[in-house]
């Protein structure tokens, strides 16, 4: 039996981790601090060892499967290392350039290296898949169809605080994220966009009851066209994936911009680490305090005045006693990538969340036993 080797035990990782034991396979479990580790799959495995990159490699065999829940500067040395081994690899994280310059070798060595298959990016490109399958299924469909469509996710306190925002692990990601440029497409236009902050708007979100919320375009979003599968002579009037707040962040955070835009160099560095352990004293989650996330991902097709097709794959998720939200909603669907890699479902190479309708279908399914809300919305066509 090949053997699941589960890099990292963070607070993302244990509902995954505890299905994947759970449901039988071989699981080694690594991690640095072990009583950690005890603590949260103890009662289901002994199989719990130090992590060192050394032990690792030693223990690596062919044919087994790696999944890395470390830092993402880990991800593509770790799979480095599954190469050198004969073992496959899967992480949640978004695929580098220097894991992409991997994939020639992975498909040489028949070794798949699975990335993008946690929430954001994850479950989003999955619904994205469904929903231009489903359009190209549509009557509606038509080449000349004039397109929008938006990605928007988010990690939200389900009580919410006056910073109108709370954290479920180290607050630097998301501050060195107000940093990045985004790169979209808004009436037909590429749009660049220095800060988030910059590009503010709101969105409705079709739950079970229509709610709004602040949204802003993160990373660049137009190379997900060619991953969605969008033809290269659509017409495409809106193309942007970003992230959803709760109304009233931005005023919130309006200091924490200032203060952002100001920082530079290796005291820039020390200050952010400084603002992100402040955070986290201040606004991480009580013990047993349920999260939320929220992620809608929609396709508009429109010809002049006529909507032809437009459907909205609307989730909404709360912590319970499995875990938070965003843990179940990160690593489970990490879970269902190593069942699948182990099934020989995923072809080799350096690849992210399936399109494939079979696989598409079973991760929501899965899903959908975890949200409290998830449902496709069909909205009125004229």
């Amino acid at each position: 039996m090949a053997q699941i080797h589960w890099v990292g035990t963070g607070l993302s990782s244990i509902p995954g981790l505890r299905r994947l034991i759970e449901r039988g396979h071989a699981v080694t479990v690594w991690n640095r601090s072990l009583d950690k580790t005890r603590a949260a799959v103890g009662d289901l495995t002994d199989n719990i060892r130090p992590f060192t990159l050394d032990a690792v490699i030693a223990d690596l065999a062919q044919g087994d499967v790696l999944i890395s829940m470390l830092p993402v500067d880990w991800h593509t040395p770790m799979a480095k290392v599954c190469l050198n081994s004969g073992a496959h690899f899967v992480s949640s994280s978004y695929i580098s350039p220097e894991m992409r310059a991997l994939d020639g070798q992975a498909k040489t060595a028949g070794l798949s290296l699975v990335n993008e298959v946690g929430l954001d990016p994850g479950i989003d490109h999955i619904m994205a898949h469904w929903l231009v399958a489903d359009y190209r299924a549509s009557a509606g469909y038509n080449t000349k169809n004039d397109l929008s469509f938006i990605s928007y996710c988010g990690g939200v306190p389900k009580y919410e605080n006056p910073f109108r925002y709370k954290f479920s692990w180290s607050p630097l990601g998301v501050l060195k994220a107000l940093r990045s440029p985004s790169r979209s497409i808004a009436d037909f236009k590429e749009v660049n966009v220095a800060r988030p902050w910059d590009a503010i708007s709101s969105y409705t979100a079709p739950l079970k009851a229509d709610e709004a919320f602040e949204v802003y375009p993160n990373r660049d979003s137009i190379p997900f066209m060619q991953e969605y599968h969008f033809d290269a002579d659509w017409r495409v009037k809106q193309f942007v994936r970003g992230t959803l707040r709760l109304n009233g962040w931005t005023k919130a955070w309006d200091h924490v911009f200032k203060e952002v835009e100001t920082l530079t160099g290796d005291a820039g560095e020390v200050r952010l680490r400084e603002m992100s352990d402040q955070f986290w004293r201040d606004n991480s989650y009580d013990k047993g305090e349920p999260d939320r996330v929220i992620l809608c991902v929609s396709l508009k097709a429109e010809v002049g005045d006529h909507t032809a097709y437009h459907k909205t794959y609307a989730l909404d998720a709360h912590g319970n006693a499995r875990g938070t939200a965003m843990a179940q909603l990160v690593s489970i669907p990490m879970s269902l990538a190593v069942e699948a890699v182990l099934n020989d479902e995923i072809a080799p190479g350096v690849s992210a969340a399936p399109s494939d309708p079979k696989l598409v279908a079973r991760w929501m399914d899965t899903v959908g036993g975890i949200a409290q809300h998830v449902q496709v919305v069909d909205h009125k066509v004229d």
